[in-house]
């Protein structure tokens, strides 16, 4: 038995209860593996499934977004940011009415999966109106994945004092896997997660140390490495690295002071990763998944000595994009959960935690499709982003009297 059983029931139209969809979420298997690697712990697949039968509702709070990617609630009821990978950022408020661009920008290089990326408020916008986001950057030689940030006016028009704190080196013409999240420790530190570029040759890049492909960084508020970061002063290392090994993350959490990242396997292996100082996550060398050729991955392993084992892995995928643990009144039995925003097969997935494990599985909301990005507001319901070329900033709360 697990602790509880509820379930997110998503709803078809604005403002309309869908109890019907109990037994379809009720009624979700796994799906057939990709490769018979055996997880090295229980606990790190294939968690007990839960389900039940909270009713919801679904409210479209603006549409015609195109491919949003980040999502962000401004403080005091004051609406949402939202970033259209294109090299939009919008200002949403909360009766959904849909800004112009606010301008002040940089270029982006919007080809593949690059753009604009995410977006998040600085530790003390309150005071500062400082915005950090990450993006796809053109440079000499291709483009890298970067990360800037700046102060937006009163109005929510303009951004001005706009910088980089990161550019990923080195620059190189493959517009696949930038990542990207921002998030902040409280501490005076943001970190930023990148990918490796997706080719053959750019994705053994993720064990070097000399690369700032498929690292996770850390970095202060003007971009500097801070002192305590592992690799400060090795010679053969870039300072700024916190972790390495990874293959494309772009879901990030601080919980209980701890790093919590997510990212994107081949064929099979999505991970959910604790994420610790100087460790190495093992791509390409080990994978839960194969390649999509069907070929092995790396060693043909999925555990090797000196490599950190997933805390949870997926095969089939979820394709997992947005993540963060769940903290509002409305689901108030699901704090401390982790809900991630899945891109295939789609919907959300919930993800029930105990000691640091995950104990058991929920996916909600599986009709929507795509969703890039996920945020609670205020009151506790979820803002969700739909990843379509005609995309929608969707809140989903509890329904009626349940």
């Amino acid at each position: 038995m697990t602790r509880r059983t509820l379930t997110l029931l998503a709803g078809a139209t604005a403002l309309v209860a869908m109890p019907a969809l109990a037994q379809q979420d009720a009624t979700f298997t796994w799906g057939e593996r990709n490769t018979d690697l055996a997880p090295a712990e229980d606990s790190q697949f294939r968690a007990e499934l839960v389900s039940s039968g909270i009713e919801t509702e679904r409210e479209t709070i603006v549409g015609g977004l195109v491919h949003p990617w980040g999502i962000e609630v401004l403080p005091d009821g004051g609406g949402y940011l939202v970033t259209e990978r294109e090299g939009r950022l919008r200002h949403v408020s909360a009766d959904g009415t849909l800004s112009d661009p606010i301008g002040g920008l940089p270029e982006v290089d919007a080809r593949e999966q690059g753009g604009l990326l995410d977006v998040a408020l600085g530790p003390d916008f309150a005071n500062d109106r400082m915005v950090f986001w990450t993006y796809a950057k053109p440079v000499e030689g291709g483009v890298v994945t970067a990360a800037a940030k700046g102060r937006l006016n009163e109005d929510m028009t303009e951004l001005t004092d706009v910088t980089d704190i990161f550019v990923q080196e080195p620059a190189v013409d493959a517009p696949m896997h930038f990542g990207s999240r921002i998030l902040f420790d409280g501490n005076g530190h943001a970190f930023v997660t990148t990918g490796e570029h997706f080719t053959q040759e750019n994705r053994q890049l993720a064990q070097d140390l000399g690369t700032t492909f498929g690292k996770v960084v850390r970095i202060t508020l003007d971009g500097e490495a801070p002192e305590d970061n592992p690799f400060v002063g090795d010679d053969s290392a870039i300072d700024t690295i916190f972790s390495y090994g990874h293959r494309n993350i772009q879901g990030a959490l601080m919980m209980d002071d701890t790093l919590w990242t997510i990212e994107h396997g081949p064929k099979g292996g999505d991970e959910l990763n604790l994420t610790e100082a100087g460790k190495n996550y093992g791509w390409p060398v080990i994978s839960y998944g194969e390649q999509y050729s069907g070929n092995p991955v790396g060693s043909g392993e999925a555990q090797q000595e000196g490599m950190e084992q997933p805390v949870y892995f997926w095969d089939p995928v979820i394709a997992p994009a947005g993540m963060l643990a769940y903290d509002g009144e409305m689901f108030a039995d699901w704090n401390g959960d982790l809900l991630i925003s899945s891109l295939y097969p789609g919907g959300i997935v919930r993800l029930e935690m105990e000691d640091g494990k995950v104990v058991a599985e929920e996916r909600l909301a599986r009709d929507v499709g795509r969703v890039r990005d996920i945020a609670v507001d205020d009151d506790g319901s979820l803002l969700v982003l739909t990843d379509f070329e005609d995309g929608q900033l969707l809140r989903i709360s509890t329904g009626g009297d349940s």
